[in-house]
């Protein structure tokens, strides 16, 4: 797990998304899948040239979020910051009823269900 923290912290576009995406303050809030994969695969291969990233997912557990829109909102903010991204952020706490499983418990639970376990890796910068 440090060696990934490590690669993350060579990674200035990286670090300023996982910097953007903390200051949302959403709980069990992650940046998951391709984000942590992608650099993950090219250290391992010794790729020279980074996998671009298809999108950025962040996730994050709110059991009583009212909107079912609200991750609109956090995208938008999320864009404002760092237009060269495409950011997708969802609430795992609704996401069950899109996938067909039972309730999530957390954001940890439902990467469990993930169906590329692959991409079911997560990371955010935790705020002292």
């Amino acid at each position: 797990m440090d060696r990934i923290v490590e690669l993350i912290k060579q990674d200035p576009v990286r670090v300023n998304a996982l910097k953007c995406v903390s200051l949302l303050g959403l709980p069990q809030c992650y940046i998951a899948a391709g984000f942590v994969r992608n650099l993950v695969w090219d250290a391992l291969h010794g790729f020279q040239v980074a996998t671009p990233l298809n999108d950025a997912d962040v996730i994050y557990f709110a059991p009583d979020e009212r909107d079912p829109n609200a991750y609109l909102y956090y995208e938008a903010q999320l864009k404002q910051v760092m237009p060269e991204i495409n950011w997708q952020v969802r609430n795992q706490a609704i996401m069950h009823t899109r996938n067909g499983d039972l309730p999530y418990t957390s954001s940890l639970d439902a990467m469990s269900y993930w169906p590329e376990k692959e991409t079911a890796i997560a990371i955010r910068q935790v705020v002292p």
